[in-house]
């Protein structure tokens, strides 16, 4: 019995006995009297304290109960917050999963834009890298705005840059029509000369000895200007530089 229960009982077993109070002269009860007097104290106590007992067990339980009830909703609390927090976790990787895919794809993206890319240039495939083709582009762009100074300039650094490109025979061809712009008709020769010499197959080929012939022209060079149209009408007769060439040659005559 724990001393909760002892103090209690005591208590009870002090009210029991004083309700059987014995007659003022006790030395009257016989023995046998005073047997069952003592059996019936300690029945009744005996079942007080049953009671009594099953009283403290009770309020036991229940106080269990109360402190199973307080656990269950500290512990429905704790699980919510967890709950909480595994919601605000799997968030955070559903965005941290989003973030790498879409820091791959621009990856990915920006690897595309490094590697050389195959393309069509006068009707040949090839293979091209960003930066030779933003070389090419920029200096094509100041030619056709009319600063053929500066592109100049710009096409000879893109051939020394890019000898082996697809786009070299259009890029010396345009050297040489800028040279020609500029009245700087030995330079425009001599990079026109490049391009039939190096790129014979180029679709350039053919204008390029139609500006060479312009350019002995312009320098009164009456018979080098005739022979650069002759040669152009017999290497590519079918095209229409070649068809320019002869009406050229018919004016010469």
């Amino acid at each position: 019995m724990t001393p909760f229960k002892k103090t209690i009982f005591a208590a009870l077993l002090v009210s029991a006995v004083s309700s059987f109070t014995l007659p003022a002269r006790a030395g009257l009860f016989d023995d046998e009297e005073a047997r069952k007097a003592v059996l019936d104290i300690r029945l009744r106590i005996d079942a007080l304290r049953r009671e009594t007992e099953g009283k403290l067990d009770a309020k036991a339980d229940k106080n269990s109960l109360l402190d199973v009830a307080g656990q269950n909703e500290q512990l429905r609390q704790e699980i919510a917050k967890l709950r909480g927090q595994v919601e605000l976790l799997t968030n955070e990787l559903a965005n941290t999963q989003q973030r790498q895919k879409d820091f791959y794809v621009d990856l990915d993206t920006r690897l595309r834009k490094l590697e050389p890319q195959k393309l069509t240039v006068d009707g040949k495939e090839t293979n091209v890298e960003p930066a030779e083709q933003k070389a090419y582009d920029a200096a094509l762009s100041v030619f056709k705005a009319g600063d053929y100074k500066t592109a100049s300039a710009q096409f000879v650094d893109f051939m020394r840059r890019y000898p082996q490109s697809g786009f070299a025979p259009s890029a010396q061809y345009f050297l040489g029509t800028a040279y020609y712009a500029q009245r700087d008709y030995r330079n425009a020769i001599t990079a026109q000369q490049v391009v039939v010499k190096t790129y014979p197959d180029s679709p350039k080929a053919a204008d390029a000895l139609l500006n060479i012939a312009s350019s002995y022209a312009e320098l009164k060079e009456r018979s080098a200007a005739k022979k650069a149209l002759e040669s152009l009408v017999a290497q590519y007769p079918n095209t229409p530089a070649a068809q320019t060439a002869k009406e050229r040659l018919a004016v010469l005559k």
